[in-house]
């Protein structure tokens, strides 16, 4: 007799969102859309369509609502074409096809490869996942795509590597936010090599039943939600295996208020304001920060020889 083992961060199904009502959302809002919305508000959708996408299952629940898709994909943070929150309508042309993902550094065999070509041969899944911003907003989505470690592996890490480095893309002609000369361009974003095998990590390319939108990161971002979603990396075309710890996007920029780690604390205020509560898109309901995002119980452990380092800023 075959017993599944049901992952740790695996809410019970009578959790979820009724697969209905999720269903029902949609297509209120396609609807919606089709009767007023203007060109320019319609999302655009990745030139990187999947290969196949899987149809929505209840396996990963939530205790929460899905957002809504409109928020989702219109309120978000993207400053290589935008330093606003509202969705930057330069993102929406940006050309994600053909992509070129590299895996190097200290690894035994280093990659090149394209994205699609790629994600022929890996099977794609869905997993609804929380999402906190350090700016005090929070949405839940479902995301579409295949855990980190899948890509990490493929070009087998040495025992000496320490830590994944992911960067971004790098084109200031197409992207006008990284002609600011005072971000240091391109994008980085660093995790331990433990943090990056964790099941949960995850490399999103798609949301909502279709490819990932140009403006939440496509064709591939990263997923990690028990830390603030700064972490969550957009559009990479690299990633690297080092031994020592890469200094990351914002902790270059200010790093007296963003550092390596980024767990979700409510108990540890930013310099500028408080995390002990979120505000969800959509609703604008007010709730309680949950510790690690409420999934400590599945990567609290990675931590738990690092009581000397600041693992929530």
């Amino acid at each position: 007799m075959f017993v599944g083992r049901r992952p740790g961060w695996r809410l019970p199904d009578n959790d979820a969102t009724p697969e209905a009502v999720f269903w029902s959302r949609r297509e209120a809002l396609a609807l919606t859309a089709s009767a007023g919305f203007s060109a320019l508000a319609r999302p655009q959708r990745s030139q990187a369509a999947l290969p196949e996408y899987p149809p929505h299952t209840s396996r990963f629940g939530l205790s929460q609502p899905l957002t809504a898709e409109k928020y989702a994909t219109s309120y978000n943070n993207y400053y290589e074409f935008d330093s606003g929150r509202a969705r930057a309508p330069q993102a929406g042309s940006f050309k994600t096809k053909p992509w070129r993902v590299v895996i190097d550094g200290l690894v035994e065999e280093a990659q090149s490869f394209d994205l699609d070509d790629f994600l022929g041969k890996v099977p794609l899944e869905e997993r609804l996942y929380r999402h906190r911003c350090v700016e005090g907003w929070a949405m839940a989505v479902p995301w579409i795509g295949f855990p980190l470690k899948v890509l990490v592996n493929l070009a087998r890490p040495l025992g000496s590597a320490k830590y994944l480095r992911l960067e971004s893309f790098m084109d200031p002609e197409t992207a006008p936010g990284q002609k600011q000369f005072w971000y240091p361009w391109p994008y980085v974003e660093a995790l331990t090599i433990a943090e990056a095998d964790n099941e949960l990590s995850f490399l999103v390319t798609g949301a909502y039943g279709k490819a990932l939108l140009a403006q939440n990161g496509a064709p591939l971002r990263l997923a990690t939600p028990w830390k603030y979603g700064f972490k969550s990396i957009k559009s990479i075309v690299r990633l690297s295996l080092t031994e020592e710890r890469p200094i990351t996007f914002w902790e270059r920029q200010q790093p007296q208020e963003y550092g390596f780690w980024a767990n979700v604390n409510p108990d540890v205020p930013h310099p500028r304001w408080s995390q002990a509560w979120e505000r969800l898109l959509g609703t604008d309901e007010r709730r309680p920060t949950k510790i690690w995002n409420g999934y400590g119980d599945y990567v609290a452990s990675i931590y738990a020889t690092l009581d000397k380092e600041p693992l929530f800023k």
